[in-house]
């Protein structure tokens, strides 16, 4: 339906640039093949027309938003027209400096390793052929520097468009301690990527409430679902903060561990305190946030939880749960 919709919007467009005169509601009707194929010709039912009236002005309406200026003309039999000049739509000439183009050359290197590289490398080459200047090299300016963000899940594209076209989806998903994935019905909102993982902020329409999910735990395929989204979306989504907050990376307690000699370092990196207690065993006093339990999990029998006592406890439960399978 998205790209359908485009392509529509793309005929129209130019339709209304490629013409000299004013072209009426029916003479456009009559000459995109999406018009034709949903309503039939310009001479059709009442009902018809009502339909394309109401689509084309919202076809207009989205094309004025993305910066096309279109004209409605009156002829003099008071016919109403409409198209799109050339010269009110072309765009300023592209100049871009060595530090411009140096900026442009990392963003399109950040894509190297996922799906959007061909993209991004079309649009450098688009950028060239634009003006952009013959002696500067976007990909080897400042070469000592390689940004890579690695995208090797599946459900990045689908989420992706999801996010760019508002469009509900759903996916199975499997948490850090359940031994079975769920069925997540999910208006997303945004992608970001975090410490080297992707993670889709949104709408879990099936608990009510804002969620975050981490794409390395989708399984199977993103699957769209019609209809418009129930929540607002907010102007900023924090994904990171949230993310952050989850994994105990904001804290206002403190929690004390045995922590095996040799093993733990991210732990230990957040230690506040370290003391040897001997027989291969440390204690360590770290920072107590929302989502540490499931942090301390991973590190299997390498730590033992001294208090408090409500985080032994959520890491013994989630322990039991991944033991049961």
């Amino acid at each position: 339906m998205a790209i359908a919709k485009a392509e529509r919007l793309m005929n129209l467009a130019l339709c209304l640039l490629g013409t000299r005169r004013p072209l009426s509601k029916r003479e456009l009707r009559d000459s995109i093949e999406a018009y034709v194929e949903a309503f039939g010709p310009g001479n059709g039912t009442t009902g018809s027309d009502d339909s394309f009236n109401r689509m084309f002005e919202r076809d207009k309406d989205d094309l004025r938003e993305l910066g096309l200026v279109i004209e409605t003309v009156e002829s003099l039999e008071g016919e109403i027209g409409y198209m799109a000049r050339r010269d009110s739509n072309r765009l300023p000439p592209i100049t871009l400096d060595a530090e411009e183009a140096a900026a442009l050359g990392l963003a399109a290197k950040v894509w190297q390793q996922a799906r959007l590289a061909g993209a991004a490398s079309g649009a450098l080459q688009k950028l060239r052929a634009a003006g952009l200047p013959e002696d500067v090299d976007p990909y080897g300016s400042h070469g000592a520097l390689e940004p890579r963000i690695p995208v090797h899940e599946a459900a990045f594209e689908p989420l992706m468009l999801a996010c760019r076209d508002r469009r509900p989806v759903a996916f199975d998903y499997r948490k850090a301690t359940a031994a079975r994935p769920e069925q997540r019905h999910v208006e997303p909102w945004a992608l970001e990527c975090w410490r080297g993982h992707w993670y889709l902020a949104g709408w879990d329409r099936d608990r009510g409430a804002e969620r975050v999910f981490r794409l390395s735990r989708i399984t199977g395929k993103v699957r769209s679902r019609a209809g418009r989204y129930t929540a607002e979306v907010p102007d900023v989504v924090t994904v990171r903060e949230t993310v952050a907050s989850w994994a105990g990376e904001v804290a206002d307690r403190s929690a004390r561990i045995r922590l095996r000699a040799g093993a733990g370092y991210p732990l230990r990196a957040k230690a506040t305190s370290v003391r040897e207690l001997g027989d291969g065993w440390d204690e360590l006093e770290i920072p107590y946030g929302h989502g540490l339990d499931a942090w301390l999990v991973e590190f299997g029998p390498d730590v033992v939880v001294l208090e408090p006592a409500e985080l032994r406890a959520d890491v013994v439960d989630r322990l039991r749960a991944v033991a049961k399978g």
